[in-house]
């Protein structure tokens, strides 16, 4: 039996989940430009709201010409934190040689 005490998890707030998004990203030593994040004017990352959840991306490899996207649907905080520490996880993969 399962005890929800009487709580329920807030409900997702796409507009506030990109702002904190943006800012970790930002730490992350990316810099925005149009929704994408790039580091040396490689993109990286992107993410955008899309109704209740946000749109977002990670590339396959850094690459200056047509970047390959890795799309996802964020729909919860547990998916933004989950995004994040993906594109921390491939940024320190990745050398500078990739870009």
């Amino acid at each position: 039996m399962a005890e929800d005490f009487g709580f329920a998890a807030p409900p997702f707030d796409a507009a506030a989940a990109l702002q904190r998004l943006k800012r970790e990203l930002r730490e992350l030593g990316l810099a925005e430009r149009e929704g994408v994040f790039e580091r040396r004017g490689v993109a990286i990352a992107r993410a955008a709201i899309d109704g209740p959840s946000l749109d977002a991306a990670l590339v396959r490899r850094p690459q200056r010409s047509g970047p390959q996207w890795q799309a996802r649907m964020l729909k919860s905080s547990a998916d933004v934190r989950d995004f994040v520490a993906e594109c921390k996880r491939r940024l320190a993969g990745w050398s500078d040689r990739d870009e």
